[in-house]
C-alpha cells in the first residue's frame, strides 16, 4: 500500500537524520498507524459484509451465538485477537467461513489486517 511505502522512507529518513539511537520507537508507532490504516480497508472491504456490527452480519451473528455475550461478537470490538490468530483464520478459514487465497487478500494486505484486528 502506498501509505506504507510512504512511512518507511520517512522512518528511513528520519532514522538517517537521528543516528542509531533515539526516536525508533516513534517511528515505528508510526508505521504500525499507517498498517492499521491500511488494515481498515482491507476490514471494510473483505470482512465487514460478514463480521460488522447489527444483524444482516453473518459471521456476528455465528459469534454472537458461539459466545453468548463473554466476548464481543463483531471482530473490530474484540481485544483478544492476535495477529497470528486473525491470519491462521483468513488463510485457512473456521466453520462457515472460507479461506481467502492470496490472490484475494496479498500477504501484505493480511499483514495490515491483522495489525487492525490486534490493536
Amino acid at each position: 500500500m502506498k501509505v506504507r511505502h510512504i512511512v518507511a522512507a520517512f522512518g528511513a529518513a528520519v532514522l538517517g537524520a537521528m543516528g542509531s539511537t533515539g526516536g525508533v520507537a516513534q517511528v515505528a508507532s508510526a508505521q504500525d498507524s499507517a498498517d492499521a490504516a491500511d488494515g481498515r480497508q482491507v476490514f471494510e472491504y473483505w470482512c465487514a459484509p460478514c463480521h460488522a456490527p447489527g444483524p444482516g452480519h453473518p459471521g456476528t451473528q455465528s459469534l454472537e451465538l458461539k459466545y453468548g455475550g463473554n466476548l464481543p461478537a463483531p471482530l473490530e470490538e474484540r481485544e483478544d485477537l492476535t495477529p497470528e490468530v486473525v491470519k491462521t483464520f483468513v488463510r485457512q478459514g473456521i466453520l462457515s467461513m472460507a479461506p481467502f487465497r492470496k490472490t484475494e487478500i496479498t500477504d501484505a494486505e493480511l499483514e495490515d489486517l491483522a495489525a487492525y484486528l490486534a490493536q
